[in-house]
């Protein structure tokens, strides 16, 4: 194989065929980060272009406008291209504002905390 060759491999599989086009990144806490990869190195830091948080509540979503963003490549659990050509989410899907979303997520928070908590104070009983 040339060396050309051995160039085109390795470009198709790092970041250099993402460059310039729309993205979604996965965070390692979680976060799915939407936009347009900008630049990276070798570490897989990226700078993402016109980024946005994605933030998902059951049907409930909202896009919170992050701006200029840049990504520690050591926090990238997955990178995705997204088809500009299909919907991004289902059609039963709402978009909320950034205060409905914050509030959707407390309650979730809140329910998740208060089974945890229910699930300890039954430990007692042993139904095994």
């Amino acid at each position: 194989m040339s060396w050309a060759g051995l160039e085109d491999l390795f470009l198709s599989t790092s970041l250099a065929s993402y460059l310039d086009k729309k993205l979604l990144v996965v965070l390692r806490d979680g976060r799915k980060l939407l936009g347009i990869l900008r630049s990276f190195d070798q570490f897989a830091n990226a700078v993402l272009e016109g980024a946005c948080e994605r933030v998902i509540v059951g049907d409930l979503y909202c896009d919170i406008s992050l701006g200029l963003y840049v990504i520690r490549g050591e926090n990238v659990v997955l990178i995705g291209e997204l088809d500009l050509e299909r919907d991004e989410l289902p059609p039963h899907m709402v978009n909320v504002s950034p205060a409905e979303i914050r509030k959707a997520q407390k309650a979730e928070r809140e329910a998740t905390d208060l089974k945890g908590s229910m699930r300890k104070r039954m430990e007692f009983l042993d139904l095994d």
